[in-house]
């Protein structure tokens, strides 16, 4: 018998799923070099902190 997903699996699978959409299009429109090159950027970006979507105001 399997778990009910918590709450948080639940939305880290849908992410998932984005991920995986947003990947075929990519890939069905400018090639796999294109597409992982962009997913490769996004997560240099979040590593270098420069996705951060809570910017800190004076």
């Amino acid at each position: 018998m399997q778990a009910e997903l918590t709450t948080e699996e639940k939305s880290k699978d849908a992410f998932f799923e984005k991920i995986a959409k947003l990947s075929e299009e990519m890939v069905a429109v400018h090639g796999k070099e294109f597409s992982m090159g962009a997913l490769v950027l996004g997560a240099r970006w979040i590593a270098e902190g420069r996705a951060d979507t809570e910017r800190k105001t004076n």
